[in-house]
C-alpha cells in the first residue's frame, strides 16, 4: 500500500511537470507580461515615491523648573537631567498627537495644497486630517523614548516637519504649563503683597511704639522696678518721679507692644514662607526649560522608503504565474472532461 501511495504521488508529481511543459508558452507569457507591467505600475510615473525622516527623543523626567532648581527638599524624579519615564512617554505621546500642533504644522506647510485635497471638497478636512495620520506617526520605542516619523513625497519637507513637530512639543507644552503657572503665580504674589504689607504696617507701629520710649517690655519693667526701689530707698523724689512717669508709659504702650511683637514674628515667618513660594511661582511663570532630549534628528532622505519596487515586482510575477498556472489547470480539467463526455456518448 505505501508503494501504491508513492507511485501516486510520483504520478502528480510527473504530470504536473508534464502540465507545466505542456503549458510553457503561455506561462512564460504570463510572467514576462507581469514582470513588464508591474515594472511600469511601480514606476514614479503610477506610486509616488515616498521619503521617511523620523526623530528619536526622551521626554524629561520633571515639569517644574523651581522644584528642580530651588526646593530643598525635591526629589530624585524631579532631576532635570533624568529621563523621564512611562507616564511622561504617555504625555509626550498624546500632546505629539494635539490638534494644536498638528494645525501649525497644516498652517506652516500648507499641507491642503501640498496634499492636493480639493478646497472645494465637502470633505476637505477629513481628507487632509486622515491624510496628516497616514503620513505622520509617533510611537513609544522598546526603549521609553518616542518616535516621530514623517513620510513625504518631498524629502526636505519630510525632515523639516519631523525636526518642527518635536520643537512644537517644547513650546505647546509650556504654553499650557504657562497659562496655569501664570495664574498660580498671580494668587501667591498678591498674598505675599498682602502679607508684606501688613509686616510693614506692624514694624511701623512697633517704631512708633519705640519712639514713645518703649523698646523690650519685659527688660525694661524689670530694670525700671529694681531702679524704682533702689531710688525710693534713697528717698530721690525726682527719680522716682522720672521712673514712675515710665512705668505710666510702659503700662500704656506695653501690651500693644507685645502684641504687635509677637504677631510681628509670627508673620513675618508666615512671609518667609510665602517669599519662597512667591519666588518659586515667579520661576515657573517666566523661565522655561526643553521638556525633551533629541536622542536623533531628522535629515533629508537619499533614498526613497516607499514603494519598494523588487518587492512589488516580484509578488506580482509570483502571484500572476501561480494564477495562470490555476486558471490553465482548470481550462486544462474542463478540457478532458469534454473529451472525455464526448467518447463516451459515442
Amino acid at each position: 500500500m505505501i508503494n501504491k501511495v508513492k507511485g501516486s504521488e510520483d504520478f502528480e508529481s510527473t504530470n504536473f511537470l508534464i502540465f507545466l511543459h505542456q503549458w510553457r508558452k503561455p506561462l512564460i507569457y504570463i510572467t514576462i507580461a507581469a514582470f513588464v507591467a508591474s515594472v511600469i505600475f511601480s514606476s514614479p510615473f503610477f506610486i509616488t515615491p515616498m521619503f521617511k525622516s523620523s526623530v528619536i527623543m526622551f521626554p524629561t523626567s520633571s515639569n517644574s523648573i523651581s522644584k528642580s532648581l530651588l526646593s530643598e527638599t525635591s526629589a530624585e524624579n524631579q532631576d532635570i537631567l533624568q529621563f523621564g519615564e512611562d507616564e511622561q512617554t504617555e504625555q509626550m505621546l498624546q500632546m505629539l498627537s494635539s490638534n494644536k500642533i498638528r494645525d501649525r504644522i497644516i498652517d506652516k506647510y500648507k499641507l491642503m495644497e501640498h496634499y492636493e485635497i480639493n478646497p472645494a471638497s465637502k470633505y476637505k478636512h477629513t481628507k487632509l486630517y486622515n491624510t496628516y495620520e497616514d503620513n505622520i506617526t509617533f510611537r513609544r520605542t522598546e526603549y521609553m523614548a518616542v518616535k516621530i516619523t514623517v513620510i513625504d513625497k518631498d524629502p526636505k519637507i519630510a525632515a523639516l516637519i519631523a525636526n518642527d513637530i518635536a520643537e512644537l512639543l517644547d513650546s505647546t507644552k509650556n504654553s499650557m504649563q504657562k497659562e496655569r503657572a501664570l495664574k498660580a503665580y498671580r494668587i501667591v504674589e498678591t498674598e505675599y503683597l498682602k502679607l508684606k504689607s501688613e509686616v510693614q504696617q506692624m514694624e511701623d507701629s512697633l517704631t512708633r511704639l519705640r519712639e514713645l520710649g518703649v523698646h523690650d517690655y519685659e527688660s525694661q519693667a524689670e530694670m525700671i522696678n529694681q531702679q524704682l526701689a533702689i531710688e525710693l530707698a534713697r528717698g530721690n523724689k525726682s527719680g522716682v518721679k522720672a521712673l514712675e512717669d515710665k512705668l505710666n508709659v510702659l503700662a500704656k504702650y506695653g501690651g500693644p507692644y507685645v502684641s504687635l511683637r509677637d504677631a510681628l514674628e509670627y508673620e513675618k515667618k508666615q512671609l518667609s514662607v510665602v517669599k519662597s513660594k512667591f519666588d518659586e511661582s515667579k520661576i515657573d511663570a517666566e523661565e522655561v526649560l526643553p521638556q525633551k532630549f533629541i536622542v536623533n534628528s531628522a535629515y533629508e532622505a537619499e533614498r526613497k522608503s516607499y514603494p519598494v519596487r523588487w518587492i512589488i515586482v516580484l509578488i506580482s510575477t509570483l502571484s500572476a504565474f501561480v494564477l495562470g498556472v490555476i486558471i490553465l489547470g482548470v481550462l486544462d480539467s474542463l478540457s478532458g472532461y469534454n473529451k472525455k463526455k464526448r467518447l463516451m456518448s459515442t
